[in-house]
């Protein structure tokens, strides 16, 4: 009876017997004042559970405050966790709170917590040992005392194999585990979501309602559903938009399930890898519409000059490659491109918001008659300098520039020694 209650409060949906089982030890341990970690795929709702240990616990009148670790970029996340004094940093005007002194005497669910950056998880360990923390910029040891709720989705024993991960923090975190069941695990709880999902929109919208054949629902608890709920209720939504106040029958349902959703795996190691390789490819494609951009305006040059023409337009922004001519070399997906630009020092005018100077690298193997060959990280570092530069060191206005998240220019910032 006491689970049933929990989740009529929370609007939780389902009777698997691995469903009941996560939320009776989320009230097992809601009163004992230890750390819990909560697993399982994304979109099983894991937030849940966090919302139960506090509301169950002594600390239920103080506050409860959720934070996604993966949202807040790596620059600034201490500070949101531990505040920080003023003048700590560029744009630190004031002193301000972090979560841990605004959350004294409540809950703290940190969300993805297996994207935290390594010397965050430092940190986050000594609040876990003895509630301490320091304020970036400050060196005065201030007190909280917090509990802590911890979710990921992150294979924990890859990450800490992978030295992403501290173990002992990984330890500290989870004192107490709670499981969360994918989806497909679940059974007849499959069709009470979709039920669920179709009647809260048709209320919502005022719309008929739909319903499910028989045959339809068989049909939904054999899916593999790799987005689980999430994706459960965005799939229903779309048939109840589309299709308001009809039976949905199999032959519906596929229209909005095609194959390729049932064949979609949980992302692997060389998948994560894989994210890399992507930005890598991202700024090569950068590159290669710049030289078809100059070749363009090379173009233009050479019938200015054929007809006796002088232009003389102010340059505002200048791309100059020096002799010899560089050779971007991708080593994973092309072979060598020439940039043939310019001669010897010839400066061609741009019409885009950029200016990017690219000289050609210590040569370490000539390569086509003597050319100099310049490796796709030497083009990317430039890249990166550049795009600082011209944003004044301002890194959010950098990796807008650059078309990346700030934290992969943090992180490449790091890498490439560009401090």
């Amino acid at each position: 009876p006491e689970v049933t209650a929990v989740k009529q409060q929370l609007g939780i949906i389902g009777n698997a017997p691995a469903l009941n089982q996560a939320v009776e030890r989320a009230l097992r341990v809601a009163p004992i004042d230890l750390s819990v970690l909560v697993t399982g795929e994304s979109g099983t709702g894991k937030e849940f559970f966090p919302k139960i240990i506090h509301r169950n616990s002594p600390r239920k009148h103080n506050k409860y405050i959720a934070v996604n670790c993966g949202a807040i970029p790596e620059g600034t996340i201490d500070s949101e966790l531990f505040g920080h004094e003023k003048g700590a940093f560029t744009g630190a005007v004031a002193s301000r709170k972090g979560y841990f002194e605004e959350a004294d005497g409540g809950t703290i669910f940190l969300d993805e917590v297996g994207e935290l950056p390594l010397t965050t998880q430092a940190r986050l360990l000594r609040v876990l040992e003895n509630g301490e923390f320091i304020k970036v910029g400050s060196s005065t040891v201030q007190h909280t005392n917090v509990r802590i709720v911890a979710a990921t989705n992150v294979d924990m024993a890859a990450a800490i194999a992978q030295g992403r991960f501290r173990e002992d923090l990984y330890y500290r975190l989870s004192t107490v585990g709670i499981s969360v069941p994918p989806l497909r695990s679940r059974g007849n709880d499959i069709q009470l979501l979709a039920r669920k999902f179709a009647a809260d929109f048709a209320e919502r919208y005022m719309m008929p309602q739909i319903t499910f054949s028989d045959e339809a629902r068989r049909d939904l608890m054999l899916r593999p559903w790799p987005g689980n709920i999430r994706q459960l209720k965005n799939v229903v939504e779309q048939i109840a938009l589309f299709e308001a106040g009809k039976e949905i029958t199999p032959r519906i349902l596929s229209h909005f399930l095609p194959e390729t959703s049932s064949n979609i795996a949980p992302l692997s190691a060389n998948a994560r890898q894989g994210s890399y390789e992507q930005e890598r490819e991202m700024l090569f494609n950068l590159i290669f519409t710049l030289r078809r951009e100059i070749d363009r305006l090379k173009a233009r040059l050479d019938d200015n000059a054929s007809g006796g023409e002088k232009i003389t337009e102010t340059p505002r922004h200048l791309v100059k490659f020096s002799e010899p001519a560089p050779i971007i070399t991708h080593r994973h997906t092309v072979g060598p491109i020439d940039i043939d630009v310019a001669d010897d020092d010839d400066t061609v005018n741009l019409d885009q918001e950029q200016v990017i100077e690219v000289t050609p690298a210590p040569a370490t193997a000539p390569d086509r008659g003597g050319s100099t060959a310049l490796t796709l990280d030497q083009i990317e570092r430039s890249a990166i300098s550049d795009a600082l530069t011209r944003a004044g060191g301002n890194r959010k206005e950098a990796a807008a520039e650059l078309n990346i998240s700030q934290r992969t220019l943090y992180r490449k910032i790091k890498e490439y020694g560009l401090e």
